[in-house]
């Protein structure tokens, strides 16, 4: 979603005026920061990296510096008191309106602030979607990301997002689809669909009815052009039987699902109020893979609850083994200030919680390096995304089933799918070679 965030922050800028990018923070007129505050190491890195462009300021003082994302919605004012050289600050809903903060900083002189929550409004006031990246870049114009809703109204008692993104709000039907459109009439075959809680999608028909993510997504995968589908971040409590039926009849919809599932222990999952037990997602996982043997099962956890137990973690441990999960983004728990859990008592010591995160991340990669190895010798459909960056002449590639596949080709290939056949397995990578 930042990704997507920082693209439409350069397409809203480019609609008002002459904007070029630049890789040099010294060359630049505006230099903006979007922010991510999920864990605690991103934002103290806002802070840190606007300590490193004061100079710049110093020396240019009609330089703009803005901050914009998470951090600022949470943080506002806070954030002009520890660097009160910055001179706009602006939400995830309000990234629209920043030519006018721009313009309205250099007319007054005064700091420009706006993270308040309008609603759709920031869809609307979005230019079409297009392609273009940084100039000169060699950019992955075959996939592209829609965002089809904002926000999330779970609560969950770890996580800020729902109080700097706002409750959850979904796009009307005909507006994704009318980005969509315009996406593959610009070449994309690879659509990603975006949410905090994207399976929780309920936009307008032009009817009045309302229509959930299964609809959508049959919607899509109708569309002439439309190659491959993905959506992304799921909620275990939103996996209901029609997204699931998906995995039978849609053959668009890629092999994958991420579905964080956070920990394995019950006792936990209630203190984090996630409405599920390790039963009920394993049931989901279960009803997946029998439509779906082969796909790739990615998760989330959070490692070191407050008051996480052995057993807690054993359960975490278990679970990794009933599900055998291909991939996960594993982190310590950071208390987010604000959120319920960071009231909680917590005496599990640090060193404890990092020898926790050190083992399961190990019998992750573990399961991690053996489906990779199973992959070896198979001809897999990769979406060619850019030239890779340690050797010009390879290529880097996405399988149906979200690996990177590095291998031999010409730049021409990029944004295409090609056949590639997979001959080894390095770090959290595949090589390959291309079939022709």
């Amino acid at each position: 979603m930042n990704e997507y965030d920082s693209d439409k922050i350069t397409d809203v800028l480019r609609a008002k005026g002459d904007v070029v990018l630049t890789e040099r923070a010294e060359e630049a007129d505006i230099i903006l920061f979007n922010t991510c505050s999920i864990r605690e190491k991103a934002e103290e890195k806002v802070f840190s990296d606007l300590g490193r462009v004061r100079p710049l300021k110093l020396a240019k003082p009609d330089l703009i510096i803005g901050v914009g994302g998470c951090v600022a919605s949470q943080e506002g004012m806070t954030i002009f008191r520890r660097a009160p050289y910055v001179d706009v600050i602006f939400g995830p809903q309000t990234l629209h309106r920043l030519p006018e903060l721009i313009a309205a900083r250099r007319a007054s002189g005064r700091v420009q602030m706006d993270i308040s929550f309008p609603e759709i409004e920031k869809f609307d006031s979005l230019p079409t979607p297009a392609l273009s990246k940084t100039e000169g870049a060699q950019t992955n114009s075959g996939a592209a990301f829609v965002s089809i809703m904002e926000g999330c109204s779970k609560f969950c008692t770890f996580c800020v997002v729902p109080y700097t993104r706002g409750d959850e709000i979904s796009r009307p039907l005909d507006d994704v689809l009318r980005d969509v459109r315009g996406l593959v009439a610009q070449g994309v075959g690879e659509i990603t669909l975006l949410g905090q809680n994207v399976n929780a999608y309920a936009g307008e028909h032009d009817d009045g009815e309302t229509v959930d993510l299964a609809y959508l997504i049959r919607t899509i995968a109708a569309l002439d052009g439309v190659q491959r589908i993905r959506y992304m971040t799921s909620h275990p409590r939103e996996m209901t039987p029609r997204l699931i039926e998906l995995y039978l009849d849609t053959p668009k919809l890629a092999n994958h699902l991420h579905l964080p599932v956070q920990s394995g222990s019950d006792r936990v999952l209630a203190n984090m109020q996630r409405g599920y037990t390790a039963l009920e997602y394993k049931s989901v996982i279960r009803k997946v893979r029998a439509l779906r043997p082969d796909i790739s099962i990615t998760s989330d956890f959070i490692v070191g609850f407050p008051g996480e137990t052995e057993n807690d973690f054993e359960a975490t441990m278990k679970l990794i083994e009933d599900v055998q999960f291909d991939v996960s983004f594993s982190f310590l728990y950071s208390p987010r200030p604000g959120t319920p859990a960071a009231e909680m008592a917590d005496e599990v010591s640090y060193e404890t919680k990092m020898a926790r995160l050190k083992r399961l991340k190990a019998r992750i990669d573990e399961l991690e390096n053996s489906y990779s190895e199973k992959m070896v010798g198979t001809v897999q459909r990769v979406m060619v995304e850019n030239i890779s960056k340690k050797d010009a002449r390879e290529l880097a590639g996405r399988t149906d089933n979200n690996r990177i596949v590095n291998f031999v080709g010409p730049a021409s290939l990029v944004g295409r799918f090609v056949e590639v056949a997979i001959t080894s397995v390095s770090m959290h990578t595949l090589r390959g070679e291309r079939v022709t």
